[in-house]
Protein backbone atom coordinates (compact mmCIF):
# COMPACT_ATOMS: atom_id res chain seq x y z
CA UNK A 1 0.00 0.00 0.00
CA UNK A 2 1.17 3.53 -0.73
CA UNK A 3 1.93 5.62 2.32
CA UNK A 4 -0.69 7.85 3.87
CA UNK A 5 -0.49 11.64 3.80
CA UNK A 6 2.57 13.10 5.51
CA UNK A 7 0.62 16.03 6.94
CA UNK A 8 -1.96 13.69 8.51
CA UNK A 9 0.76 11.47 9.98
CA UNK A 10 2.55 14.51 11.41
CA UNK A 11 -0.33 15.60 13.63
CA UNK A 12 0.63 14.95 17.28
CA UNK A 13 -1.80 12.88 19.38
CA UNK A 14 -3.69 14.61 22.18
CA UNK A 15 -2.01 14.32 25.57
CA UNK A 16 -5.24 15.61 27.11
CA UNK A 17 -7.27 12.70 25.79
CA UNK A 18 -4.61 10.19 26.82
CA UNK A 19 -4.96 11.03 30.51
CA UNK A 20 -8.72 11.34 30.15
CA UNK A 21 -8.92 7.83 28.69
CA UNK A 22 -6.68 6.43 31.42
CA UNK A 23 -9.12 7.77 34.02
CA UNK A 24 -12.12 6.03 32.47
CA UNK A 25 -13.52 3.46 34.90
CA UNK A 26 -12.17 5.11 38.05
CA UNK A 27 -15.43 5.98 39.75
CA UNK A 28 -13.83 8.02 42.54
CA UNK A 29 -11.52 9.93 40.19
CA UNK A 30 -11.35 13.73 40.43
CA UNK A 31 -11.07 14.88 36.82
CA UNK A 32 -9.30 18.20 36.22
CA UNK A 33 -8.77 17.27 32.56
CA UNK A 34 -11.19 18.39 29.85
CA UNK A 35 -12.00 22.05 29.29
CA UNK A 36 -15.76 21.51 29.29
CA UNK A 37 -18.10 23.43 31.60
CA UNK A 38 -20.02 21.13 33.91
CA UNK A 39 -23.08 23.35 33.59
CA UNK A 40 -26.04 22.25 31.48
CA UNK A 41 -27.15 24.24 28.46
CA UNK A 42 -29.84 26.63 29.65
CA UNK A 43 -33.39 25.30 29.20
CA UNK A 44 -34.57 28.11 26.91
CA UNK A 45 -31.72 27.32 24.50
CA UNK A 46 -32.53 23.61 24.54
CA UNK A 47 -36.20 24.35 23.84
CA UNK A 48 -35.27 26.45 20.81
CA UNK A 49 -33.21 23.59 19.40
CA UNK A 50 -36.04 21.13 20.03
CA UNK A 51 -38.58 23.38 18.30
CA UNK A 52 -36.35 23.42 15.23
CA UNK A 53 -36.11 19.63 15.24
CA UNK A 54 -39.86 19.21 15.58
CA UNK A 55 -40.76 21.81 12.96
CA UNK A 56 -39.71 22.59 9.41
CA UNK A 57 -36.40 24.23 10.32
CA UNK A 58 -34.32 21.04 10.21
CA UNK A 59 -32.99 21.25 6.66
CA UNK A 60 -29.79 22.50 5.03
CA UNK A 61 -28.99 26.13 5.69
CA UNK A 62 -26.78 28.52 3.76
CA UNK A 63 -23.17 27.37 3.81
CA UNK A 64 -22.25 30.43 5.87
CA UNK A 65 -25.08 29.77 8.30
CA UNK A 66 -28.54 31.18 8.94
CA UNK A 67 -28.61 34.89 8.20
CA UNK A 68 -30.67 35.44 11.35
CA UNK A 69 -27.86 33.91 13.39
CA UNK A 70 -25.18 35.89 11.57
CA UNK A 71 -27.10 39.08 12.28
CA UNK A 72 -27.29 38.15 15.96
CA UNK A 73 -23.54 37.47 15.93
CA UNK A 74 -22.91 40.83 14.24
CA UNK A 75 -24.86 42.54 17.02
CA UNK A 76 -22.86 40.68 19.67
CA UNK A 77 -19.41 41.41 18.24
CA UNK A 78 -20.34 45.07 17.79
CA UNK A 79 -21.47 45.29 21.42
CA UNK A 80 -18.84 43.06 23.04
CA UNK A 81 -15.77 43.50 20.85
CA UNK A 82 -16.32 46.83 19.11
CA UNK A 83 -16.16 45.18 15.68
CA UNK A 84 -18.57 46.35 12.99
CA UNK A 85 -19.02 43.35 10.65
CA UNK A 86 -21.38 42.79 7.73
CA UNK A 87 -23.40 39.66 8.60
CA UNK A 88 -23.87 38.79 4.93
CA UNK A 89 -20.21 38.86 3.91
CA UNK A 90 -17.91 39.04 6.94
CA UNK A 91 -19.36 36.42 9.31
CA UNK A 92 -19.74 32.66 8.92
CA UNK A 93 -21.08 29.97 11.25
CA UNK A 94 -18.88 26.91 11.76
CA UNK A 95 -18.94 23.50 13.40
CA UNK A 96 -17.38 24.81 16.60
CA UNK A 97 -14.48 27.19 17.03
CA UNK A 98 -11.93 24.59 15.95
CA UNK A 99 -13.43 24.33 12.46
CA UNK A 100 -13.38 28.11 12.22
CA UNK A 101 -9.66 28.08 13.00
CA UNK A 102 -9.00 25.20 10.61
CA UNK A 103 -10.81 26.91 7.74
CA UNK A 104 -8.93 30.15 8.48
CA UNK A 105 -5.58 28.38 8.29
CA UNK A 106 -6.63 26.41 5.22
CA UNK A 107 -7.60 29.65 3.50
CA UNK A 108 -4.52 31.66 4.45
CA UNK A 109 -1.62 29.20 4.31
CA UNK A 110 0.40 27.86 1.42
CA UNK A 111 2.75 24.91 1.87
CA UNK A 112 5.69 25.93 4.05
CA UNK A 113 4.20 29.17 5.36
CA UNK A 114 5.07 29.84 8.99
CA UNK A 115 2.63 30.64 11.79
CA UNK A 116 3.98 32.22 14.97
CA UNK A 117 2.21 31.00 18.08
CA UNK A 118 2.92 31.26 21.80
CA UNK A 119 3.78 28.09 23.70
CA UNK A 120 2.58 26.44 25.94
CA UNK A 121 -0.48 26.33 23.70
CA UNK A 122 -3.70 24.46 23.03
CA UNK A 123 -2.26 21.34 21.44
CA UNK A 124 -4.77 21.22 18.58
CA UNK A 125 -3.15 24.36 17.17
CA UNK A 126 -0.06 22.43 16.12
CA UNK A 127 -2.08 19.75 14.36
CA UNK A 128 -4.25 22.25 12.53
CA UNK A 129 -1.29 24.30 11.31
CA UNK A 130 0.57 21.20 10.14
CA UNK A 131 -2.46 19.65 8.42
CA UNK A 132 -2.93 22.88 6.45
CA UNK A 133 0.66 22.71 5.20
CA UNK A 134 1.99 25.33 7.58
CA UNK A 135 4.96 25.33 9.92
CA UNK A 136 4.33 26.27 13.56
CA UNK A 137 6.98 28.57 15.02
CA UNK A 138 6.66 28.58 18.80
CA UNK A 139 7.53 31.60 20.95
CA UNK A 140 7.98 30.73 24.62
CA UNK A 141 5.40 32.15 27.01
CA UNK A 142 7.27 32.68 30.27
CA UNK A 143 5.83 32.33 33.75
CA UNK A 144 7.81 35.42 34.77
CA UNK A 145 5.63 37.42 32.33
CA UNK A 146 2.41 35.79 33.61
CA UNK A 147 2.48 33.68 30.44
CA UNK A 148 1.76 36.72 28.26
CA UNK A 149 3.40 36.79 24.84
CA UNK A 150 6.42 39.09 24.44
CA UNK A 151 6.18 41.25 21.29
CA UNK A 152 9.98 41.46 21.11
CA UNK A 153 10.18 37.66 20.88
CA UNK A 154 7.49 37.65 18.21
CA UNK A 155 9.51 40.18 16.23
CA UNK A 156 12.59 37.96 16.44
CA UNK A 157 10.60 34.98 15.15
CA UNK A 158 9.44 36.73 11.98
CA UNK A 159 11.11 35.47 8.78
CA UNK A 160 10.46 35.80 5.08
CA UNK A 161 8.19 32.75 5.36
CA UNK A 162 6.00 34.09 8.16
CA UNK A 163 2.37 34.36 7.08
CA UNK A 164 0.39 34.71 10.29
CA UNK A 165 0.35 35.08 14.07
CA UNK A 166 -2.04 32.96 16.14
CA UNK A 167 -3.21 34.51 19.41
CA UNK A 168 -5.34 33.09 22.21
CA UNK A 169 -6.59 35.33 25.01
CA UNK A 170 -7.84 34.42 27.55
CA UNK A 171 -5.61 31.42 27.17
CA UNK A 172 -6.07 27.70 27.22
CA UNK A 173 -4.05 26.19 28.94
CA UNK A 174 -2.54 29.13 30.80
CA UNK A 175 -5.43 31.26 32.01
CA UNK A 176 -3.46 34.36 31.00
CA UNK A 177 -5.00 37.49 29.48
CA UNK A 178 -3.12 39.58 26.93
CA UNK A 179 -3.74 43.23 27.72
CA UNK A 180 -4.26 46.14 25.30
CA UNK A 181 -0.67 47.43 25.53
CA UNK A 182 0.79 44.12 24.35
CA UNK A 183 -1.87 43.67 21.68
CA UNK A 184 -1.10 47.14 20.34
CA UNK A 185 2.54 46.16 19.87
CA UNK A 186 1.59 42.87 18.19
CA UNK A 187 -0.77 44.77 15.90
CA UNK A 188 1.94 47.23 14.91
CA UNK A 189 4.40 44.49 13.96
CA UNK A 190 1.67 42.58 12.08
CA UNK A 191 1.02 45.67 9.99
CA UNK A 192 4.74 46.37 9.55
CA UNK A 193 5.42 42.82 8.29
CA UNK A 194 2.10 42.43 6.44
CA UNK A 195 0.99 39.42 8.50
CA UNK A 196 -2.43 37.93 9.12
CA UNK A 197 -3.59 37.43 12.69
CA UNK A 198 -5.89 34.64 13.84
CA UNK A 199 -7.38 35.58 17.20
CA UNK A 200 -8.95 32.77 19.24
CA UNK A 201 -11.34 34.57 21.58
CA UNK A 202 -13.58 31.71 22.73
CA UNK A 203 -12.90 32.46 26.43
CA UNK A 204 -13.66 36.17 26.07
CA UNK A 205 -16.36 36.18 28.76
CA UNK A 206 -14.13 34.40 31.28
CA UNK A 207 -12.13 37.36 32.56
CA UNK A 208 -11.90 37.77 36.32
CA UNK A 209 -9.59 40.79 36.53
CA UNK A 210 -11.07 44.09 35.30
CA UNK A 211 -7.62 45.68 35.59
CA UNK A 212 -6.62 43.75 32.45
CA UNK A 213 -9.57 44.03 30.05
CA UNK A 214 -10.15 41.52 27.28
CA UNK A 215 -10.02 43.31 23.94
CA UNK A 216 -9.86 42.07 20.36
CA UNK A 217 -6.76 42.79 18.31
CA UNK A 218 -9.10 43.35 15.35
CA UNK A 219 -10.01 46.75 16.83
CA UNK A 220 -6.50 48.21 16.50
CA UNK A 221 -5.50 50.40 13.52
CA UNK A 222 -4.80 48.44 10.36
CA UNK A 223 -5.97 45.13 11.85
CA UNK A 224 -9.57 44.74 10.72
CA UNK A 225 -8.51 43.79 7.18
CA UNK A 226 -5.92 41.24 8.31
CA UNK A 227 -7.58 39.59 11.34
CA UNK A 228 -9.88 36.60 11.61
CA UNK A 229 -11.63 36.44 14.98
CA UNK A 230 -12.56 32.94 16.15
CA UNK A 231 -15.34 32.50 18.69
CA UNK A 232 -17.71 29.81 19.90
CA UNK A 233 -20.88 29.12 21.86
CA UNK A 234 -19.30 26.11 23.58
CA UNK A 235 -17.82 27.78 26.66
CA UNK A 236 -19.91 30.93 27.13
CA UNK A 237 -23.24 29.15 26.79
CA UNK A 238 -22.21 25.64 27.95
CA UNK A 239 -23.00 24.32 24.46
CA UNK A 240 -19.98 22.12 23.77
CA UNK A 241 -22.03 19.31 22.23
CA UNK A 242 -24.08 21.58 19.98
CA UNK A 243 -20.98 22.37 17.90
CA UNK A 244 -21.53 25.99 16.93
CA UNK A 245 -18.74 28.48 16.43
CA UNK A 246 -18.11 31.38 14.10
CA UNK A 247 -15.50 33.43 12.32
CA UNK A 248 -15.48 37.19 11.76
CA UNK A 249 -13.05 38.53 9.19
CA UNK A 250 -12.40 40.30 5.90
CA UNK A 251 -14.88 39.53 3.13
CA UNK A 252 -12.30 37.86 0.88
CA UNK A 253 -11.23 35.43 3.60
CA UNK A 254 -14.75 34.63 4.80
CA UNK A 255 -15.86 34.00 1.21
CA UNK A 256 -13.12 31.39 0.66
CA UNK A 257 -13.72 29.85 4.08
CA UNK A 258 -17.39 29.47 3.17
CA UNK A 259 -16.51 27.80 -0.15
CA UNK A 260 -14.29 25.36 1.73
CA UNK A 261 -16.97 24.63 4.31
CA UNK A 262 -19.43 23.73 1.55
CA UNK A 263 -17.15 20.89 0.49
CA UNK A 264 -16.56 19.60 4.02
CA UNK A 265 -19.78 19.80 6.07
CA UNK A 266 -22.08 21.89 3.84
CA UNK A 267 -23.48 23.71 6.86
CA UNK A 268 -23.80 23.51 10.62
CA UNK A 269 -26.80 21.59 11.99
CA UNK A 270 -29.87 23.78 11.62
CA UNK A 271 -31.26 22.92 15.05
CA UNK A 272 -27.96 23.92 16.66
CA UNK A 273 -28.05 27.22 14.82
CA UNK A 274 -31.56 27.98 16.07
CA UNK A 275 -30.41 27.15 19.58
CA UNK A 276 -27.50 29.56 19.10
CA UNK A 277 -29.88 32.32 18.02
CA UNK A 278 -31.78 31.85 21.26
CA UNK A 279 -28.50 31.84 23.21
CA UNK A 280 -27.66 35.29 21.86
CA UNK A 281 -31.13 36.82 21.92
CA UNK A 282 -32.50 35.23 25.09
CA UNK A 283 -31.76 35.86 28.80
CA UNK A 284 -28.06 36.27 29.64
CA UNK A 285 -28.15 36.14 33.43
CA UNK A 286 -27.11 32.49 33.59
CA UNK A 287 -23.85 33.35 31.80
CA UNK A 288 -22.88 35.77 34.55
CA UNK A 289 -23.88 33.25 37.20
CA UNK A 290 -21.70 30.58 35.59
CA UNK A 291 -18.70 32.91 35.37
CA UNK A 292 -19.04 33.89 39.02
CA UNK A 293 -19.12 30.20 39.92
CA UNK A 294 -15.91 29.63 37.97
CA UNK A 295 -14.25 32.59 39.69
CA UNK A 296 -15.12 31.11 43.08
CA UNK A 297 -13.73 27.74 42.02
CA UNK A 298 -10.54 29.38 40.76
CA UNK A 299 -10.00 31.06 44.10
CA UNK A 300 -10.57 27.81 46.00
CA UNK A 301 -8.18 25.89 43.75
CA UNK A 302 -5.38 28.46 43.83
CA UNK A 303 -5.71 28.95 47.59
CA UNK A 304 -5.58 25.18 48.04
CA UNK A 305 -2.56 24.70 45.80
CA UNK A 306 -0.64 27.25 47.86
CA UNK A 307 -0.63 24.67 50.65
CA UNK A 308 0.52 21.77 48.47
CA UNK A 309 4.26 21.05 48.89
CA UNK A 310 6.47 21.42 45.80
CA UNK A 311 3.73 22.98 43.67
CA UNK A 312 3.30 26.65 42.87
CA UNK A 313 1.06 28.61 40.55
CA UNK A 314 0.16 32.13 39.53
CA UNK A 315 -3.38 33.41 39.82
CA UNK A 316 -4.93 33.00 36.35
CA UNK A 317 -6.86 36.02 35.11
CA UNK A 318 -9.15 34.23 32.69
CA UNK A 319 -10.54 31.04 31.12
CA UNK A 320 -10.96 28.16 33.61
CA UNK A 321 -7.49 26.69 33.92
CA UNK A 322 -4.62 26.77 36.39
CA UNK A 323 -1.15 26.07 34.97
CA UNK A 324 0.81 24.90 37.99
CA UNK A 325 4.60 24.59 38.29
CA UNK A 326 5.75 21.13 39.47
CA UNK A 327 9.49 21.36 38.80
CA UNK A 328 10.29 21.05 42.52
CA UNK A 329 8.80 17.55 42.55
CA UNK A 330 11.67 16.24 40.43
CA UNK A 331 9.19 14.48 38.15
CA UNK A 332 8.46 15.14 34.52
CA UNK A 333 4.95 16.38 33.88
CA UNK A 334 4.05 13.01 32.34
CA UNK A 335 5.41 11.10 35.33
CA UNK A 336 3.57 13.39 37.72
CA UNK A 337 0.23 13.07 35.92
CA UNK A 338 0.41 9.29 35.56
CA UNK A 339 1.48 8.65 39.15
CA UNK A 340 -1.07 11.08 40.57
CA UNK A 341 -3.79 9.30 38.62
CA UNK A 342 -2.64 5.81 39.55
CA UNK A 343 -1.90 6.51 43.20
CA UNK A 344 -4.50 9.12 44.18
CA UNK A 345 -7.11 8.95 41.41
CA UNK A 346 -6.70 12.59 40.44
CA UNK A 347 -6.52 13.34 36.71
CA UNK A 348 -4.53 16.37 35.54
CA UNK A 349 -2.97 17.08 32.15
CA UNK A 350 0.83 17.05 31.83
CA UNK A 351 2.28 20.31 30.58
CA UNK A 352 4.15 18.42 27.87
CA UNK A 353 0.76 17.99 26.15
CA UNK A 354 0.80 21.72 25.40
CA UNK A 355 3.88 21.92 23.25
CA UNK A 356 7.34 23.35 23.83
CA UNK A 357 7.56 25.21 27.12
CA UNK A 358 4.93 23.09 28.83
CA UNK A 359 7.30 20.67 30.53
CA UNK A 360 7.51 21.20 34.27
CA UNK A 361 3.85 22.17 34.56
CA UNK A 362 0.41 20.59 34.83
CA UNK A 363 -2.93 21.98 33.75
CA UNK A 364 -5.96 21.77 36.02
CA UNK A 365 -9.42 22.62 34.67
CA UNK A 366 -11.66 23.89 37.45
CA UNK A 367 -14.81 22.61 35.78
CA UNK A 368 -15.74 20.40 38.72
CA UNK A 369 -17.63 21.15 41.93
CA UNK A 370 -16.09 23.08 44.81
CA UNK A 371 -16.26 19.89 46.86
CA UNK A 372 -14.30 17.96 44.23
CA UNK A 373 -11.73 20.76 43.99
CA UNK A 374 -11.10 20.60 47.73
CA UNK A 375 -10.87 16.80 47.68
CA UNK A 376 -8.57 16.87 44.65
CA UNK A 377 -6.24 19.33 46.37
CA UNK A 378 -6.24 17.18 49.52
CA UNK A 379 -5.17 14.15 47.49
CA UNK A 380 -2.48 16.15 45.67
CA UNK A 381 -1.09 17.32 49.01
CA UNK A 382 -0.92 13.72 50.20
CA UNK A 383 0.81 12.73 46.97
CA UNK A 384 3.51 15.43 46.96
CA UNK A 385 4.16 15.12 50.70
CA UNK A 386 5.39 11.56 50.24
CA UNK A 387 7.44 12.00 47.06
Amino acid sequence: MKELAKNARSIPPSGIRRIFNMAVGQEDCIRFTLGEPDFHTSAHIVRAGCRALEGEENRYTENAGLLELRRAIAHRVRRKKGIDANPKTEIMVTNGGMEALYLSLHTILNEGDEVIVGSPLFSNYLGEIISCGGVPVCVELKESRDFVIDPAEVEKAVTGKTKAILLNSPSNPLGSVTGPDVLKQIAELAVAHDLYVLSDEVYEEFNYDPAVPVVSIATFPGMRERTVVIDSFSKTYAMTGWRVGYAVGPEAIIRLMTFNQEGVISSVSASSQYAAIEALNGPQDFVGDMIQAFKARRDILVDGLEGVPRISCRMPRGAFYVFANITDTGLTSEEFAVRLLEEKHVAVVPGSAFGPGGEGYIRLSYVVSEEDIREGVRRMEAFTTHL
